[in-house]
């Protein structure tokens, strides 16, 4: 059996007893790429990617999920249930699959990018969709949680959060302080929570003297944060962060204020354009709404702020193989020729 490293290396810091299982499918511990092209062009000093597409099920949620279903299995619990516009879910259910129970999902109808479906599928959770959005999707499973014996593993499971911010604990571990930008998308709103924890924890414990700033930024589709209002009816080509009323909005009021950062919003022809770049200009394939926290800082840039001499960390939460769809939309043009050596050769264009 596979030990949880993240549980060995940082039970300081996480709510594990001897009771609590480590059982593990090799989650963190993802690399931070630094890039080849995009930083230089930005004027940064060093711009890194945290590629939590590295994660087994392919996003960021792995962090938060071996945490949450572990202490569910500790406290007794014999199911997780949780909403999902399509990640959560994936993750749910292999770390379900793994502990040996089972696993309910509730996503909203139409919403939700195949590849993130079929993994829950193949991993035995129970699919209910629903015709609403993931905003009803989570009161429903919240509702569920208190009158049944089903644990909930959304972002709103604090347990979630503690394991997710171990993502900020290996960024200052490689750079050995944290950056001075940390761009992350921002959908349920979690994930900035965490990793604002995450640094501020490590900064309490006096392995880091700083903090960076935190920016996260929505889909212009889905921007309730930045509107400072719930959007009832969120559309975005980004479907992880197609979420119109953030669970996690006031803690992440509180990691834009207390670091000084920001929330903005980036239009999907922005985030496609980034995400296009990703893939074209640093080999990075991710799913659109990973390309939001690019797609931020590159807007940043375009509007006049100046990172010279500054270091950012963009976190790319989601494998580009969760939808692709959007990438087989806007792939360069395929030519089909004959089987002859002379015609394959005209194709390449390489005059």
């Amino acid at each position: 059996m596979k030990q949880n490293h993240l549980i060995e290396k940082y039970a300081q810091f996480l709510p594990v007893t001897a009771e609590t299982s480590r059982k593990s499918l090799g989650e963190g511990s993802t690399p931070l790429v630094r890039s080849s092209r995009l930083g230089s062009e930005l004027g940064l000093k060093n711009l890194y990617f945290k590629l939590e597409t590295l994660n087994p099920t392919g996003s960021f949620k792995d962090r938060g999920m071996f945490l949450a279903v572990a202490k569910a299995v500790e406290s007794g619990s014999e199911a997780v249930i949780c909403a999902s516009t399509g990640n959560t879910s994936a993750s749910a259910s292999a770390y379900a699959a793994l502990h040996g129970i089972r696993s309910f999902v509730v996503v909203p109808s139409g919403k939700i990018a195949l590849g993130k479906l079929a993994q829950a599928t193949v991993h035995g959770a129970t699919i209910i969709q629903i015709q609403g959005s993931f905003d009803d999707a989570l009161h429903i499973v919240r509702d569920i949680t208190e009158r049944l014996p089903v644990s909930l593993v959304n972002s709103v499971n604090p347990h979630r959060i503690d394991g997710q911010k171990t993502a900020a604990f290996e960024i200052v571990d490689e750079l050995r302080t944290p950056p001075d930008l940390l761009c992350i998308p921002v959908g349920n709103a979690g994930n900035i929570s965490a990793y604002w924890k995450g640094f501020s924890e490590y900064k309490s414990a006096g392995k880091t003297e700083s903090l960076p700033k935190m920016w996260g930024f929505q889909a212009a589709g889905a921007a309730p944060i930045v509107l400072g209002q719930r959007v009832d009816a969120p559309e975005t080509i980004a479907t992880a962060i197609r979420i119109g009323n953030p669970a996690s909005w006031t803690a992440a009021l509180n990691a834009k204020d207390q670091s000084g950062g920001k929330i903005e919003s980036v239009t999907d022809d922005e985030i496609l354009s980034a995400y296009h770049r990703l893939a074209t200009e640093e080999g990075i394939f991710c799913e659109p709404a990973s390309a939001a926290s690019v797609a931020g800082l590159i807007k940043q840039s375009q509007s006049g702020e100046n990172f010279k001499e500054l270091t950012a960390v963009c976190v790319i939460t989601g494998h580009g193989l969760k939808d692709p769809d959007t990438a087989l939309s806007i792939a360069a043009d395929r030519v089909e020729v004959e089987a002859d050596v002379r015609l394959v050769e005209e194709a390449m264009d390489l005059h």
